[in-house]
């Protein structure tokens, strides 16, 4: 101790020298620690996820075949995002036209509709008034049931044809329709 007070400058100098790697030393080895409470942390949120992906490699089989059936049913249900939706709305109120006259109807009046954006479908719509029996009719709504990719029948409205005559069955009762079909085009 008496060393101490003689040496002052020095005793501070040893005392410092000393001090100065133990305090590296404690700030490296809590580093450390901490660093392994970090890679603790990360293993159990990584955990989770390299089940997952071990879990798709092995039902990779299945998840491809089930996205080729979900790539099919989508075709069925809606044009590809190759199509332009000005063509679409054409080709749709030819076809929709077409299905009508087969069945009997006459088309009096059909116009394309503004196509709606969605944020994973546009939809392509056309608007048909047309006239016939209701046997027609009921052709003409099979015919667009059966029409792919699929068509939706956004609205129906019917009015009987006045002036008929008396006697007629209800099967040959003439009615106009007007109707708002709709068919979805996907986005990529």
């Amino acid at each position: 101790v008496n060393w101490v007070r003689l040496h002052r400058r020095t005793a501070l100098f040893v005392g410092l020298t000393l001090i100065v790697p133990v305090f590296f030393y404690l700030k490296t080895l809590f580093g450390l620690i901490g660093l392994g409470f970090d890679y603790a942390g990360d293993r159990g949120r990584i955990e989770p996820r390299v089940g997952r992906l071990k879990g798709l490699l092995q039902n990779e089989a299945e998840l491809l075949q089930q996205s080729q059936l979900a790539a099919k049913r989508l075709r069925e249900l809606a044009f590809s995002a190759t199509e332009d939706p000005s063509a679409l709305a054409a080709r749709l109120q030819a076809d929709v036209r077409q299905i009508l006259s087969e069945a009997g109807m006459s088309v009096i009046n059909s116009q394309v509709m503004p196509v709606r954006e969605g944020e994973r479908f546009d939809q392509v719509a056309v608007k048909l008034t047309a006239a016939g029996s209701l046997p027609a009719l009921d052709a003409a709504l099979i015919g667009i049931a059966a029409y792919r990719p699929q068509l939706l029948l956004e609205s129906l409205d019917t009015f009987p044809v006045r002036g008929n005559a008396r006697g007629k069955t209800d099967e040959s009762q003439s009615v106009t329709a007007v109707m708002q079909l709709m068919v979805l085009r996907a986005l990529p």
